[in-house]
């Protein structure tokens, strides 16, 4: 995962390698300069101009109620079960309800259902009542059946979403509002995957690959008219069952340039841009009718060492390589403000959240000595003439970290240290082989997840279900503390499995933290109620409990 809009996938990285896709990965969803994220699968590389804006959805000046956001890429799923990219995702987000949804941050609140989850002793059961009155776009009543058949078809049709519910048993039809969802173990994680949108059985099923393009929603928006890299249009839905939105369209289109991007917020055909690059801030802090608004993103940016191959297959080189460099230098070079540094595998928020020893693990990380680094290679055996490869997906923030890295190599006396930056594709075709022909370090990210676990299990766990693990990471009792920490019940026994998984796996050096970025976005000045959601795919979140997005006149 790079950015949150260069994610191709909502979570993971992982699947890409398993399943069928990289979720978490933040950035892999293509294309380039100062964005990116890693999340396992090319999102598409539409660009979209200024004229393209103006032409398929009006300037803001004449739009009315209508309300222009520029993405960053192309959306290229409606339909949610699908639906596995931050674009995408900000669409699905408006066209249909969950039945919990987030509030200004992680906290879960019930949207389609009645109120919260009821839970049986041991977390291996929880029991969802819908509300009375909610229905589809087309009339049709949401059903405990739309639930069921929304939570297993994913798995059946191996969408890259499958992999989501797999600690899912059973799930019980109990009555036309009621379902029941049985687990094969305790997972703590679980109550959060029922942040999940039910779309209706019997018009998806008559036509699957339509539902795609033409979906029936339960939200606030209806899929209007769209373009696949040009634009896709929204309506707001008058018979929606719930607060309706001040917006009555609303217009998204993928303006992949930065700078152009930039470019349509000054001249207002965009009210709203996403992902402001670090060298771009001034420029939108400069436009008078404009301002920068931002919230700190789940997500976790990287180096990752190949721990299977190669030199840094000994913890020893991953030690000196930590010596090496200055990450604090290079995140404040290349990332801020956009972004700020990372010492952990887990964004602040949940450090803060948990409780967790967040300046304890600061404390492991090394300053920058160049003296013990040569120090370690020495001891390691590793030779002068070694040649060196880094590979980075197509994004200028990690291709310097990268670059970090070769240039301190070069310092220490190593006059072949490479870095190759590849497109998505080849990337990820690279990234987890193990080969040391291949690489000894890369980098990514991982975003969007709300719970340790989708963060440690993905990214370090072995199994083949966990591993987005390219750095082929091996410590048994890490290993164990994860599995012990997801099949737990209980907060605290996992806050202290996790404690000790992360202290490990910081002391090992499987990977460098680099840095969490913002979720950003240019907004103009007739904007308001929009506040950034720190989970990117929300955004833009347009009506809710703190208020409504409004346009003045």
């Amino acid at each position: 995962m790079t950015d949150e809009n260069d994610s191709p996938s909502r979570r993971r990285v992982l699947q890409a390698i398993g399943a069928a896709g990289v979720t978490g990965l933040a950035g892999c969803s293509g294309g380039g300069g100062d964005e990116g994220t890693a999340t396992g699968t090319d999102a598409g590389g539409a660009t979209g101009t200024a004229t393209e804006t103006s032409e398929s959805t009006g300037t803001a000046e004449s739009s009315g109620a209508t309300l222009n956001f520029a993405q960053s890429k192309s959306a290229l799923d409606f339909d949610p079960l699908k639906a596995n990219d931050v674009p995408s995702l900000q669409v699905t987000e408006r066209i249909f309800d969950s039945l919990y949804t987030y509030e200004e941050g992680t906290t879960l609140t019930p949207q389609l259902a009645a109120g919260e989850p009821e839970i049986n002793g041991d977390g291996t059961q929880y029991t969802v009542t819908l509300k009375d009155d909610i229905t589809f776009h087309n009339g049709e009543p949401i059903t405990a059946e739309d639930v069921k058949y929304s939570y297993l078809a994913p798995a059946r049709e191996e969408t890259e979403n499958g992999s989501e519910f797999t600690m899912i048993d059973e799930i019980t039809v109990v009555d036309e509002k009621t379902v029941q969802f049985d687990l094969k173990y305790p997972f703590g994680p679980f109550k959060h995957k029922l942040a999940w949108a039910p779309v209706p059985k019997a018009a998806r099923e008559e036509d699957r690959e339509g539902f795609n393009s033409d979906p029936v929603g339960s939200g606030p928006y209806e899929l209007e008219d769209w373009q696949e890299g040009s634009y896709v249009r929204m309506t707001r839905h008058e018979d929606y069952w719930g607060e309706k939105p001040e917006i009555q369209t609303l217009n998204f289109t993928p303006v992949s340039e930065p700078t152009t991007r930039v470019t349509t917020l000054r001249n207002g055909e965009n009210h709203i841009v996403q992902t402001v690059p670090p060298k771009l801030y001034s420029t939108v802090e400069g436009i008078s009718e404009a301002s920068v608004q931002e919230r700190g993103g789940l997500g976790y940016y990287y180096l990752a060492f190949n721990c299977n191959e190669g030199p840094t297959a000994d913890k020893k080189v991953r030690e000196a390589i930590d010596y090496a460099v200055s990450m604090d230098q290079a995140v404040q070079n290349y990332v801020e403000p956009a972004g700020t540094r990372m010492t952990s595998p887990l964004p602040q928020s949940i450090i803060e959240s948990w409780g967790f020893p967040g300046e304890e693990w600061a404390d492991i990380a090394h300053d920058k000595d160049l003296t013990k680094a040569e120090q370690l290679l020495e001891e390691a055996g590793v030779d002068k003439d070694y040649d060196w490869t880094i590979i980075v997906p197509p994004d200028d923030k990690r291709e310097q970290i990268g670059i970090t890295v070769s240039n301190a190599l070069q310092e220490l006396g190593f006059s072949n240290a490479s870095v190759q930056r590849l497109d998505w594709g080849a990337f990820l075709d690279k990234y987890a082989t193990g080969d040391e022909d291949d690489y000894n370090m890369y980098t990514l990210g991982w975003v969007d997840e709300v719970d340790p676990d989708g963060f440690l299990y993905f990214l370090f766990h072995e199994s083949e279900e966990g591993s987005t693990n390219g750095c082929y990471y091996e410590n048994d009792e890490v290993m164990r503390q994860l599995d012990e920490a997801r099949k737990s019940p209980d907060r605290e026994t996992r806050k202290e499995l996790y404690t000790k998984a992360v202290t490990s796996i910081l002391e090992d050096r499987a990977h460098l933290p680099a840095y969490n970025l913002k979720n950003s976005f240019g907004v103009r000045s007739e904007v308001k109620g929009f506040r950034p959601h720190t989970i990117s795919g929300i955004n833009p979140r347009m009506t809710g409990p703190l208020g409504s997005v409004t346009l003045d006149d």
